[in-house]
């Protein structure tokens, strides 16, 4: 997984966004109570956090709302999730929207390359729900009209699908909407020289914004590299992702990044330790989760199997494409803590 992409994220980049009021104010929102959990991760490991991968698309396995949209980041809220993840790139006119693709023909009724398409023919282009086919009434949003959207109610992790060079604009922009200090960016560290470009990137983004890393088992393989990746820039979580093969079993143990070493040095870090158990198309099942996926939990009915068994190992944050089910799991199961908003 060694992407040279940076990602804005809040578990491919983290916002979180709060308020356009002073930072007073913050205090008193949802927002403020996530990132609580989220910078005080010994304090919070009996409460797992919740991300909804494409702003929670999916339920039992089918995709009943547009990736995207501004209505599945509204049921993302209604449903309690921490964190939504958004994909970033631009108009041919420079305005930062939410699109995965490179091409507009899978997600809306458009044909032809995101980014060559000014904002007024995106303003066209209808949500598909990819499911069935049919259009929305939704149109492309633009990057500000989701953070909008999410302002003092939700995280916002966003997958940057353009160059780091566009990073100061989505910070000038969360900025100057009053939430830089929910902003955290994300990229994929294997060695010393990443971490040193990552340190670079950060210099030039500001001191305001959190930086996590991404830490794959591929190229990653002891929990030292995690302590040194997570410390260098006082990170309160990491993605840990354990690769899995087509037609290979079930991991058994998590491998090196779910390891008795790897949870004591995330404990004695004070981070948390995510897990992405969203399908990647056209891969194996549960690719990035060692085979237990979220294919596991809804389709096979095993949770225990999936979300169970990477929580039993440490995890702390879960990045899926059933939020809905997942969530509703977690609290019958006592993994959730209410959020108190009456003080």
């Amino acid at each position: 997984m060694r992407r040279t992409g940076f990602l804005i994220s809040a578990f491919a980049f983290c916002v979180a966004l709060v308020s356009t009021f002073p930072a007073q104010a913050v205090d008193n929102t949802r927002t403020a109570r996530i990132l609580d959990r989220l910078k005080n991760a010994n304090a919070w490991r009996s409460h797992i956090m919740v991300v909804a991968h494409r702003t929670g698309w999916k339920e039992n396995g089918r995709m009943i709302r547009a990736e995207n949209s501004l209505d599945a980041i509204r049921n993302a809220i209604a449903i309690g999730a921490e964190m939504i993840e958004l994909d970033v790139r631009k108009s041919s006119d420079g305005t930062l929207i939410l699109m995965h693709d490179d091409f507009l023909d899978r997600t809306t009724t458009c044909r032809g390359e995101t980014r060559t398409t000014p904002l007024a023919r995106l303003k066209t282009c209808r949500l598909l729900v990819e499911a069935d086919g049919h259009a929305t009434d939704e149109t492309v949003p633009t990057l500000e009209q989701a953070l909008i959207e999410t302002r003092g109610r939700i995280l916002v992790n966003i997958d940057n699908k353009l160059t780091p060079d566009i990073l100061p604009e989505v910070a000038t922009l969360a900025r100057r909407l009053g939430m830089a200090e929910q902003i955290l960016v994300k990229e994929n560290l294997w060695n010393d020289r990443r971490i040193a470009d990552a340190r670079a990137l950060m210099t030039a983004i500001g001191p305001d914004i959190t930086f996590l890393p991404i830490l794959a088992d591929d190229a990653v393989h002891d929990a030292d590299f995690m302590a040194k990746a997570t410390s260098s820039f006082g990170a309160p979580a990491a993605e840990l992702v354990h690769w899995h093969a087509d037609d290979a079993p079930q991991t058994v143990d998590g491998g090196v990044l779910f390891s008795a070493k790897a949870r004591a040095a995330a404990i004695r870090g004070n981070w948390h330790q995510w897990v992405n158990t969203y399908t990647i198309i056209n891969r194996a099942p549960g690719m990035q989760a060692g085979g237990r996926g979220d294919e596991r939990a809804v389709i096979d009915g095993k949770p225990l199997e999936s979300w169970g068994f990477w929580i039993d190992r440490g995890a702390t944050i879960i990045q899926t494409d059933e939020p809905k089910a997942l969530i509703a799991w977690l609290e019958k199961s006592g993994y959730r803590v209410p959020y108190d908003l009456t003080n």
